[in-house]
């Protein structure tokens, strides 16, 4: 041993021990028994309440129940309601050590409640760990996420992992500012050019609670307008909430708030924020430093305190319904805010889903209109090209595109730029014989092909391309276009207008804004640039390919995408002209041409009344392998008006091919039927469902069932 080392062992004397023991002794004292998961043997439990009331983070129906445990005396303080702790669980009632329960594995779950003594009669196990004492389940949230979880027939830790963000210690640490004193009330602006705007907004300021289907004008105002009536809620002492689908419309919103409002009164809750930053925003509203909310889908759960305002926007889009279980709605969980919280609601669109004009019809909500003198002054001219404009029209058969399109846009680029909207992305996504029109698909895997390029063919499913195809039907050798996608459209306009920039919008990279300079910009549906301006003119492509979806709802459908491309261009007034190039006699065509999308909502509303389809009735999609579909019929104790539908198969997925969403794993052949109730039935069709589903998982090894109530896509 050297003299230093000597020295150094011999502190004990006086002198200073050295850096290597500081830490040792450093790390033994961090060691304490709170920060590690333990089964707390022998520890001394809470003298009061020591029983603490757990929902585990286990998405299985069985187990979608509270459960009890023991909550030691060092984390009686910090054992509160709310917040996240880890627990041992699945060790069942054979490992059971002085009175204790011990064993199983750690999972996640949130405190709910603490109580004196436990319904459970068998030994409980300690809390392992209170992993942060930030209460973030409150009672509000709580109370909504079990009314979803019952609407969906889901679980409720499922819901609440939609509800409650991942947590973030820096974000925890940070110190956050009191909540700012409320705004003044603003004045209505553009909400004038409605029937009744500037009496909701001043509902709104008053502390009132109105409901509303807001049909919003065409133009940008309509960001502004949301930005109003939350400042106006604020203005009240309350809370708001604004639920957008997409990450651009809520930078929208968030900009006019930040204008009307200035910079830290509101939050923004989007996916693309990244964990910290969301759930420091997240946090910011929880603790009421912020007391308004504009994001995304998983925005709806926000636990915005004394809430007094909740608003969708563009409630028919595919983003609002969340693909993960128990897959709720945006629109039904803020009409269950609204109702439990006795809030004002606000539905806005360009549009109108038959939704919509149902809670209008119900009464459960107004309309909030314009006169129609302030549409036609608001709206642009729509012009529609038919089949017979195309069969008389020999330069359309050539190009595609018939003679008026080409005079609007040739007209509309002496003005500012031009939007042209095409259903597909891509170059020709689907091919088919030009001689009898059979689908072209791979010889390998009868995947379809498609063009990636002038020349190339390839398989959209194997991925291997296709250099000597034939049609076995007729046996042609030359294909034609199922569907032209965007870059081939925005090459063939670029051949015919070589001076102006073409620039194209949609998947692989979206475009926010476009200069109000003279340019072509090709776009897919939703992905549509706002133009500085507005757009001189329009181009709506192919209306066939969505109006010829079977599908319920492809009409609505297409007439909302419609409608969110025609918005963006110039009123009637100064030049701007939208050109359809869809068959002019049918409904979603003249809805678009008058610019009438209540109408629209109304008349097919009256139609599925009279059908018994959604959302007059009720309606859960179940699918499943051909006998767990079976099994699961079987056993389930439907209400006594529910009808059974089908069931039929499900669209097969290749294996190796990604999996669809909602789709049955790649390579399984499913079934799916379709059950039905009438109005008041659809909580006990609920019901019967999760306890089926909950009977066939504690029985194990069942076959998978998968269940969606109010499905998007019925067929």
């Amino acid at each position: 041993m050297s003299s230093e080392n000597g020295r150094a062992g011999g502190a004990a004397d006086g002198a200073p021990p050295e850096q290597l023991a500081l830490v040792r002794e450093a790390v033994r004292k961090a060691k304490v028994p709170k920060a590690k998961p333990r089964t707390w043997r022998g520890a001394a439990l809470a003298k009061e309440l020591p029983v603490a009331r757990v929902v585990v983070d286990k998405g299985v129906l069985h187990l979608d129940r509270y459960f009890d445990y023991a909550v030691p005396e060092e984390l009686d303080e910090i054992a509160r309601p709310g917040v996240r702790v880890r627990v041992r669980f699945g060790a069942g009632g054979r490992n059971v050590r002085d009175g204790r329960r011990e064993g199983g594995s750690l999972i996640d779950g949130f405190i709910v409640d603490r109580v004196a003594e436990s319904d459970y009669a068998g030994p409980l196990a300690a809390l392992a760990q209170v992993v942060s004492p930030e209460p973030v389940l409150g009672a509000d949230l709580l109370g909504l996420a079990r009314a979803v979880a019952d609407r969906y027939a889901g679980s409720l830790a499922d819901v609440l992992q939609l509800a409650v963000p991942p947590r973030h210690a820096r974000a925890e640490a940070a110190v956050m500012p009191g909540p700012p004193p409320p705004p003044a009330a603003p004045d209505p602006g553009t909400w004038t050019r409605y029937v009744r705007g500037a009496e909701f907004l001043g509902a709104l300021a008053s502390g009132g609670a109105p409901r509303a289907v807001w049909t919003a004008l065409p133009g940008p105002q309509w960001a502004e307008e949301i930005a109003r009536a939350v400042q106006a809620t604020l203005a009240s002492g309350r809370g708001a909430l604004v639920v957008v689908p997409a990450g651009r419309p809520a930078a929208r919103v968030d900009a006019a708030l930040t204008d009307l409002l200035g910079e830290g009164r509101h939050a923004l809750l989007t996916a693309d924020a990244g964990q910290e930053r969301r759930y420091r925003e997240w946090l910011a509203v929880r603790r009421g430093a912020v007391r308004a909310v504009v994001g995304t889908r998983a925005a709806m759960f926000a636990p915005v305190r004394d809430l007094g305002l909740v608003v969708v926007w563009d409630d028919g889009d595919a983003a609002h319904s969340d693909d993960n279980a128990p897959f709720p709605h945006v629109r039904e969980v803020l009409e269950l805010r609204a109702a439990r919280d006795k809030c004002a609601f606000l539905l806005g669109s360009w549009g109108c889903t038959v939704e919509a004009a149902q809670l209008v019809e119900s009464g459960w909500a107004l309309p909030l209109v314009a006169e129609r003198e302030q549409v036609r002054a608001c709206a642009p001219l729509v012009r529609t090209v038919g089949d017979g404009d195309l069969a008389r029209d020999e330069a359309a058969r050539a190009a595609r595109l018939p003679t008026l399109a080409w005079q609007i846009v040739r007209e509309g680029l002496r003005q500012g730029p031009v939007l042209v909207q095409v259903p597909r992305r891509g170059y020709v996504p689907r091919m088919a014989c030009a001689q009898c029109r059979a689908p072209a698909r791979c010889r390998h895997c009868a995947g379809p092909l498609e063009a990636q390029d002038a020349e190339a063919l390839r398989c959209g499913w194997c991925g291997r391309d296709e250099t000597a195809w034939h049609c076995p039907e007729c046996g042609g050798f030359r294909l034609r276009a199922q569907v032209v996608g965007a870059r081939r459209t925005a090459e063939e306009l670029g051949r015919a207008f070589p001076a102006v920039p073409v620039r194209t919008s949609g998947r692989e990279q979206v475009l926010d804004t476009v200069s109000e300079s003279p340019a072509l910009v090709v776009s897919t549906p939703g992905a549509e640039p706002v133009a500085e301006g507005g757009y001189a003119a329009a181009l709506l492509l192919d209306g066939w390919a969505m109006l010829g979806r079977p599908d319920l709802r492809a009409g609505e459908e297409a007439l909302r995408r419609w409608l969110g491309a025609a918005a963006l261009v110039r009123a009637q007034g100064a030049g701007g002209t939208v050109v359809v190039v869809a068959e002019p006699t049918l409904r979603p065509v003249q809805a678009l041409v008058r610019w009438d999308p209540v109408g629209h909502a109304v008349r097919e509303l009256a139609e599925r009344a009279e059908l018994g389809f959604p959302p007059v009735s009720r309606m859960a999609a179940v699918s499943g392998t051909a006998d767990g579909l079976a099994g699961f019929l079987a056993a389930a104790e439907l209400p006594g008006d529910a009808e059974v539908l089908g069931p039929v198969p499900v669209p097969f997925t290749e294996p190796g091919r990604p999996r669809r969403v909602g789709g049955p794993p790649p390579g399984e052949h499913w079934e799916r039927v379709l059950i039905r109730v009438p109005p008041g039935s659809g909580a006990a069709l609920a019901a019967a469902l999760k306890t089926a589903q909950a009977a066939r998982m504690a029985r194990g090894g069942q076959e998978p069932v998968r269940i969606r109530i109010d499905p998007l896509d019925i067929g």
